[in-house]
């Protein structure tokens, strides 16, 4: 027995230390959903949304699935995925929708950019009203860069950003109630005081407080405003906050 022993324990360190050196990280599945029958500058960015996760999953050694069937939103499908992403859409039928919200009730992250936040109306989808923290309630126009402000510098997400930037041009949605409000959501980035008045035929104000990155701290879960037209990929340093979002949801970010 003791033989034995002395075979196993050392062959058990050397797996230990082959794992640790070889790099390995857990598996990581990524399931983006987009739709191409929806405004053209979301398409736009769905479009060139794909190929940068492609190369981020390329170097990060993840797998990384661009879809636009959405009946792919049920429990069966999203089983095999860690991560969720709306690109330019958001499901429409209660099952699709049902199915979200048991994913993440059970642990699974999701990753949503501008219109994917969008509701008219809290009565049309309850639970993700919730979930958001807010409803949509009006935008900038046209679509204009704006400086942002990190509001935690602290979190991994914002790792390797300064403590603002110029965020390319896009559409700025803001919100009723305001999302900072909700006791569970943690903003992460804000539009800047500076970045007022924006917008020329629809405005936003000085004093306005948009909150345009945040997460709820009761799911795992990122929502960014970014996501509209063909220049958000850009910015170096907002092209890190998608790449710092998304190995965060899928456990590679600490």
């Amino acid at each position: 027995m003791a033989c034995l022993k002395s075979i196993v324990i050392p062959a058990v360190l050397f797996l230990v230390v082959a794992v640790h050196h070889s790099g390995y990280r857990k598996p990581l599945h990524v399931l983006a959903f987009y739709s191409t029958n929806v405004e053209p500058d979301h398409v736009e960015f769905a479009r060139q949304a794909i190929p940068f996760f492609r190369a981020m999953a390329q170097r990060d050694d993840f797998d990384f699935t661009p879809t636009t069937n959405w009946n792919d939103l049920n429990q069966e499908v999203l089983s095999h995925y860690q991560v969720v992403v709306w690109l330019d859409d958001a499901p429409a039928l209660p099952a699709e929708r049902r199915a979200f919200e048991q994913y993440m009730a059970h642990g699974g992250a999701w990753l949503g950019f501008h219109i994917a936040g969008y509701m008219s109306s809290r009565q049309a989808w309850p639970w993700f009203a919730d979930f958001l923290g807010t409803v949509f309630s009006g935008n900038s126009w046209p679509p204009l860069p704006a400086k942002v402000d990190i509001d935690d510098p602290s979190n991994p997400m914002m790792r390797g950003l300064p403590a603002s930037y110029l965020s390319p041009a896009n559409e700025w949605y803001s919100w009723q109630p305001n999302p900072r409000s909700a006791p569970h959501i943690k903003v992460l980035m804000t539009l800047s005081s500076s970045a007022f008045p924006l917008g020329f035929k629809e405005t936003l104000v000085p004093g306005d407080d948009i909150p345009v990155v945040w997460t709820n701290t009761s799911y795992r879960m990122v929502y960014a405003n970014m996501g509209h037209g063909n220049k958000i990929f850009t910015s170096v340093e907002q092209n890190r906050f998608f790449e710092n979002a998304l190995l965060w949801l899928g456990g590679r970010l600490r």
